[in-house]
């Protein structure tokens, strides 16, 4: 059991998923059905790819605050190209590139110059968000079928059938990708080992500096993919795009059961904290209250993930 313990939050966030769902049929009647639990991933498809490279960041200790603002910073760029004529091809790979950047400053600032990562990522958002006005105030409207076609095309077998669209096969791509470098690779197992004790990994020789730096990088990485995936799905761009879309990230991460303190989590988790965020959401627009009841119940919701994760800490430390 102590063996697993760290996948007691996830199998805790899978069982707050279930029951939400079972209790939303109950109540309402017509929730369960292909295509509103279709709608669960596809309408938070840049979720579930934010939330991943969220989860590479907190494993080590870490945070990112500007995961939304450089979200919406890509977006606009992209679709500030794309207006002037540029092909897809181009304009994607130059996005991705942008949020590399966004996300390597700031781990640059936090490995060598020391700066606490609340700061630096707080900083980051700052300046993405900036730049997103600097590119337009207005919202710039996208109109290339290679980008639209992300969110337009739903696969299905037959009408009414569940479906998916080639933005959800992304994301899921996304997040088997990670789970597979996080779990089989040598800089996976660097990631928990700094974020159980980045001292003791350096004595041990791991390379402390280049993987958290890395670890930033992918997270400005799923940043930009998540702007390409919400342009796509929102058919347009906007510099207030992705306001306070960290939070929901960093709670999504936190509620699939990764330790804020680094060293345990799994992006499978963090897609399950992405699905419940969306079936509160749902269930909420069904219920025809106040959006504000979304904010706190997911708040509640990350009161007592965080609560269960202490526990776990305390008895953990008391077994050593």
């Amino acid at each position: 059991m102590s063996r697993h313990a760290s996948w007691i939050p996830v199998f805790a966030a899978l069982a707050i998923l279930i029951a939400m769902l079972i209790g939303a049929q109950g109540y309402f009647g017509n929730f369960l059905t292909p295509r509103l639990l279709s709608s669960l991933l596809l309408d938070n498809a840049y979720l579930v790819i934010l939330a991943v490279g969220m989860t590479f960041v907190i494993l080590t200790g870490g945070i990112d605050l500007s995961v939304g603002a450089v979200m919406a910073f890509t977006g606009m760029m992209g679709a500030s190209l794309l207006s002037q004529g540029l092909p897809a091809i181009v304009v994607v790979p130059v996005m991705l590139a942008i949020g590399a950047g966004m996300g390597l400053a700031v781990g640059v600032m936090v490995q060598y110059f020391d700066v606490q990562p609340f700061i630096a990522s707080l900083a980051a958002m700052f300046a993405a968000r900036g730049l997103a006005f600097m590119v337009s105030l207005k919202s710039i409207k996208v109109t290339d079928p290679a980008i639209l076609w992300l969110q337009s095309t739903r696969i299905q077998s037959e009408p009414g059938s569940w479906y998916i669209t080639p933005s959800g096969i992304l994301a899921i791509l996304v997040v088997v990708v990670a789970a597979l470098v996080l779990a089989y690779t040598r800089f996976g197992r660097t990631i928990y080992a700094i974020g159980g004790n980045e001292q003791s990994a350096r004595l041990m020789g791991l390379p402390v500096a280049r993987t958290k730096l890395l670890a930033y990088v992918i997270a400005g990485v799923c940043s930009g993919l998540g702007g390409v995936v919400f342009t796509a799905y929102t058919g347009s761009s906007y510099p207030l795009n992705g306001i306070g879309t960290e939070l929901d990230t960093i709670a999504a991460v936190v509620i699939g059961g990764t330790l804020l303190t680094g060293g345990s989590g799994y992006v499978l988790g963090s897609m399950i904290g992405v699905l419940v965020y969306g079936t509160i959401k749902t269930a909420i627009n069904f219920l025809g209250v106040d959006q504000s009841w979304t904010r706190i119940t997911i708040g509640a919701l990350l009161l007592v993930f965080v609560v269960v994760q202490r526990v776990i800490i305390a008895r953990s430390s008391r077994r050593r």
